[in-house]
């Protein structure tokens, strides 16, 4: 039997945080030489993101500065380290594990670029054992949060009495472009945020949490154009398809049901969603393929809300919420998430 156990899940956030409608004047001036009729398109593609507000690891002043990619990358990885140690550190607390107890440490993030990757800086900032094994996830995008859980549950199954923190930092703030009027640019200024979030987890006997069933990643064929990002001179450009959302709806059935009845599981079985939010309308997609299924994904929804789509750690958001509910034993989640390739990652989680 699989013995992966997620012990604990925490989230760190970063210093500056602002409101979408006190956003929606900023767009205005960073929009002010653009026709009337795209202005307006715009502020209400931010209206309509049902996001309320979000974080940033920058004042919203900077955001909209015109910096240089080097500039922007070198905030990206200050505040990464601060972000990743922080988050790292309460969530050894919450378990109440050593730093040395730690044998595998996965650091994931696809919004800027570090070399050596975070995983290095957290070994020095934590005094974490000289043998730990690393593992730096990178342009994965919203995929990688799963993608993390993935590896370290293939690690753990081999490994017995073994503990991994899975750490993601994201910051797709640093990725805005100024000069980029695409509507591509508009969306996922509209509905992305920065955040961190740490997972525990251990295949250790007595350890206590959601024990991980089964995983599984889902590639679409001849979709890498979907989702992404461009390196170019003035940083990370961003991909996003609009028909992502209906891409998804046509492969949902093989995504979900083929992957449930591999580990003896169905969709009635499942009681708990535990889905990345992608923005509304793949939330909108989501909700009504699963809602057919007699699901919801209300936690979903209400992550987006509050701290709007922070690429790859968004999921965890929603899977620490999951964490502090009272479940019963035997119950089950589906954690799901989509990213650029283009891909599904599925875990199967039983409490």
């Amino acid at each position: 039997m699989n013995k992966t156990k997620i012990v604990a899940v925490t989230k760190e956030l970063p210093e500056y945080c602002r409101r979408t409608k006190d956003i929606i004047p900023y767009v205005g001036l960073w929009l002010q030489g653009q026709e009337e009729r795209f202005r307006r398109k715009v502020v209400k593609i931010f209206e309509g993101a049902a996001v309320d507000k979000r974080y940033g690891i920058m004042p919203i002043e900077e955001v909209f500065l015109s910096t240089s990619f080097e500039e922007k990358n070198a905030v990206y990885a200050s505040e990464s380290k601060k972000l990743g140690t922080a988050v790292l550190e309460k969530a050894l607390t919450k378990a109440n594990w050593a730093p040395r107890s730690l044998d595998y440490i996965i650091t994931v993030s696809c919004t800027g670029i570090m070399v050596p990757s975070l995983d290095a800086y957290l070994i020095n900032a934590l005094d974490l054992r000289q043998d730990i094994v690393r593992l730096p996830v990178t342009e994965m995008g919203c995929a990688a949060g799963v993608s993390g859980l993935i590896y370290a549950h293939n690690f753990l199954k081999s490994n017995p009495d073994k503990r991994i923190a899975l750490v993601s930092v994201e910051s797709p703030t640093a990725t805005f472009q100024q000069n980029d009027y695409s509507m591509a640019n508009m969306v996922s200024a509209a509905i992305f945020g920065d955040g961190a979030a740490c997972v525990l987890l251990s295949s250790e006997e007595g350890a206590i949490g959601p024990r991980i069933i089964g995983e599984e990643m889902y590639h679409f064929k001849d979709a890498t154009h979907l989702m992404g990002f461009d390196l170019t001179n003035h940083g990370l450009k961003m991909i996003l398809d609009p028909v992502v959302p209906e891409t998804i709806a046509q492969h949902f059935p093989d995504i979900v049901h083929p992957f449930l009845e591999k580990f003896g599981s169905s969709i009635s079985r499942v009681d708990h969603l535990i889905f990345h939010p992608g923005g509304k309308k793949i939330v909108q997609t989501v909700e009504e393929l699963f809602g057919k299924l007699g699901k919801d994904i209300n936690d979903t929804r209400a992550v987006l809300k509050l701290y709007g789509n922070m690429s790859s750690a968004t999921v965890l958001y929603v899977l620490e919420r999951f964490l502090e509910k009272d479940i019963q034993h035997g119950e089950q989640g589906l954690i799901l998430s989509f990213g650029p390739g283009f891909s599904a990652q599925r875990v199967l989680l039983e409490w």
